[in-house]
């Protein structure tokens, strides 16, 4: 029986290397795998996905304003299962057109993501992945510091962690660092007792 897996991870953490790289295995086995991304992830083409070490493969770009369960439906037989990278970024309904796909076609779907923006607030789709997910599993990464991160925080221009703005920024190692909670609260006190 199929389910709907959500693996999630600060920034940095490998999501979309094991992303790609569950895609290979499927492929190995000759299982035909459909590849989505939200379309707002546009940081190397809208229909690319890459992982900071290298690997890449074309996918599938899905709007926000895109059902996806109508988009499956006329490929329906020529999927075995679905892996979607930056599944943070999709809608609620998109996430419930995923889990219907599992439970009326069964169809394994594998959503890689976020699971909370740069001031710790869950995605929307990140948020129903928690709430519809059959099974959910960490990649876990670390701090500077070696401890668990769970932050991904944002910088300016000059490294300083952003505190305010609209919770979707696309950008990579420029824009974000994981880090543990700890050196992430330290470091915005510390910023502010500079401004002071």
């Amino acid at each position: 029986m199929a389910k709907l897996y959500f693996k999630y991870g600060a920034m940095g953490s490998s999501k979309t290397a094991q992303a790609l790289i569950t895609k290979f295995n499927y492929e190995e086995r000759g299982m035909k795998v459909w590849l989505i991304k939200p379309s707002i992830d546009n940081r190397d083409g809208a229909d690319i996905i890459k992982s900071r070490v290298g690997l890449y493969a074309h996918s599938s770009a899905i709007d926000k304003s895109d059902d996806i369960f109508e988009k499956f439906l006329p490929s329906r037989t020529d999927v075995d299962v679905i892996i979607a990278d930056e599944c943070q970024f999709f809608t609620e309904e998109q996430i419930d057109a995923l889990r219907k796909i599992v439970d009326e076609y069964d169809i394994p779907v594998l959503c890689f993501g976020l699971r909370t923006d740069f001031l710790s607030h869950l995605f929307p789709g990140s948020k129903r992945l928690f709430e519809v997910a059959d099974s959910i599993a960490e990649i876990k990464t670390i701090c500077e510091c070696g401890s668990k991160a769970t932050v991904n925080a944002r910088l300016d221009s000059d490294m300083n962690v952003v505190t305010e703005g609209s919770q979707v920024m696309i950008g990579g190692n420029e824009s974000y660092i994981a880090m543990c909670h700890k050196c992430w609260r330290e470091k915005i006190r510390a910023q502010r007792a500079k401004r002071q």
